[in-house]
C-alpha cells in the first residue's frame, strides 16, 4: 500500500513505471554479500559492477581504460543495475561510482561517427536520457560519489542524481563544443541543477569547473578530500537506509513533480502529499513515536 502511493505520486501504476533495457535478467549472484562500498569488476564482466547490502545498492561504472565512457552498453548495464528490484522493500539507497581517476568522460565518440548512422546515434542518445529520466523517477534515493573528471555526459549523470559527493580533487565539464558537438542533452540536467548563466558558460566555453565550484553553483551535495569521500558517502547512504522507504518515495515523487508546477499548484499537489504521508503506516508510526519520546520502528 505504501509503495502503491509513492508510484501514484509519480503518475505511474504497477512494475510498469520503469523500462527495462534489452540487457537479460540478472541472477540471483547480481549482488554480493561483501561490505557496502566500492565492488571490483572481474575480467569479461559487464561494464558496471554491483554490490547491495543493508539496503544499499553500489553501482561502478567499471570501464577505467575507456575513462568509463558511457557507451550504449554501459548505459543499458547501469538501466539494468538501477532498474534490478526497484521495487523491492529491501533497497533503500543507490550509490553510483567510478573505477580509475575518470568518473566518466561521457559519450563514447567511436560511437558517434557516421559510420554508425543517425539510428545508432538516437538510439544512444535516447537510452542516455532514459537512464537519467529513471534516476530522479526512482523510487529511492541515488547517490552520485565523483572522485576525478565528470564529462559531458559524465556530467550529466552527476547532475541527475538526487545527491552528489565529490573529492576536491573532481573536476567537472560540459566539453562538447570543442568538438563541434554541442553538449545539449548534458544541458539538459546541468540547467536544472546550477544557474542559468553557470550552465551556459559551461556550455558554450568547454571549460571545466572544480569541485568547489561545483558545490558553490549546486551541482554538488558536499566535497571532501579524497580520502573521506567514501566513508562521506556511506554516512549518508546508511541514514538514508535507516529511514522509511515509502516516507522517502513518496516524498521524492512529490519533490520532483511540484517543482514544474506554478506556486499555487506545487502547495495544492504537497498539501496533498502531507496528507497521503500522514495515511501511510510509518506516517502514524513516526508521529506517534514523537510524541512517546521513543524511537520509530518503521515498516521497511
Amino acid at each position: 500500500m505504501a509503495a502503491a502511493a509513492g508510484l501514484r505520486a509519480l503518475g505511474a501504476k504497477g512494475s510498469g513505471w520503469l523500462r527495462r533495457g534489452p540487457w537479460p535478467l540478472l541472477t540471483a549472484g547480481f549482488c554480493s554479500g561483501g561490505p557496502a562500498g566500492i565492488g571490483r569488476p572481474e575480467p569479461g564482466s559487464r561494464p558496471t559492477s554491483t554490490q547491495q547490502r543493508d539496503g544499499i545498492r553500489s553501482i561502478v561504472l567499471s570501464d577505467p581504460k575507456r575513462r568509463n565512457a558511457l557507451s550504449l552498453a554501459m548505459l543499458r548495464s547501469l538501466q539494468n543495475d538501477i532498474l534490478h528490484e526497484a521495487e523491492s522493500q529491501d533497497l533503500k539507497v543507490i550509490i553510483i561510482s567510478a573505477e580509475g581517476p575518470v568518473f566518466s568522460s561521457g559519450h563514447d565518440l567511436k560511437e558517434l561517427t557516421d559510420e554508425h548512422g543517425p539510428d545508432y546515434h538516437a538510439e544512444v542518445f535516447r537510452t542516455c536520457s532514459e537512464v537519467m529520466m529513471l534516476i530522479q523517477n526512482h523510487p529511492v534515493p541515488v547517490i552520485a560519489m565523483v572522485n576525478g573528471l565528470a564529462s559531458a555526459a559524465g556530467c550529466q549523470l552527476v547532475a541527475s542524481c538526487d545527491i552528489a559527493v565529490a573529492s576536491d580533487k573532481s573536476s567537472f565539464a560540459a566539453p562538447g563544443v570543442n568538438i563541434g558537438l554541442f553538449c545539449s542533452t548534458p544541458g539538459v540536467a546541468l540547467g536544472r541543477a546550477v544557474p542559468r548563466k553557470v550552465a551556459l558558460e559551461m556550455l558554450f566555453t568547454g571549460e571545466p569547473i572544480s569541485a568547489r565550484e561545483a558545490l558553490l553553483h549546486g551541482l554538488l551535495s558536499r566535497v571532501v578530500p579524497e580520502e573521506r569521500l567514501e566513508e562521506e558517502t556511506l554516512r549518508i547512504a546508511r541514514k538514508v537506509a535507516s529511514l522509511s522507504r515509502p516516507v522517502l518515495s513518496l516524498g521524492k515523487a512529490a519533490f520532483y513533480r511540484q517543482l514544474a508546477q506554478d506556486l499555487r499548484t506545487a502547495y495544492h499537489l504537497t498539501s496533498q502529499t502531507m496528507v497521503d504521508n500522514l495515511g501511510l503506516p510509518d506516517g502514524q508510526e513516526g508521529v506517534k513515536a514523537f510524541l512517546q519520546k521513543r524511537k520509530p520502528v518503521w515498516s521497511h
